[in-house]
């Protein structure tokens, strides 16, 4: 983290399942219309769903906010490259 940036907790708001906001993001690794794959305060975050767009990204407070259906939050502590579990390698089978 850059000196003088400051960020928020990791924190999600989920609204209809069409509108997620959430916090203490650290990078969007990937994106496409039906997945983000996202690196947190609180470890790897997989979102699935259908017509998912990024609409605001700001990496220096942390901030990201995503429009379109979400079906699964997922949350992976061994990241996403370590392993026949990691992250890619479940959503890749």
């Amino acid at each position: 983290m850059a000196e003088g940036t400051k960020r928020e907790k990791h924190k999600i708001i989920l609204e209809d399942r069409e509108r997620l906001s959430m916090t203490g993001v650290i990078d969007v690794l990937s994106f496409d219309e039906d997945s983000i794959i996202a690196d947190t305060e609180k470890g790897m975050l997989l979102l699935r769903g259908s017509n998912i767009h990024v609409g605001k990204l700001n990496l220096e407070e942390g901030e990201v906010t995503v429009d379109g259906t979400i079906d699964t939050i997922e949350y992976s502590e061994d990241g996403i490259a370590k392993g026949k579990n990691s992250l890619f390698n479940r959503i890749f089978k």
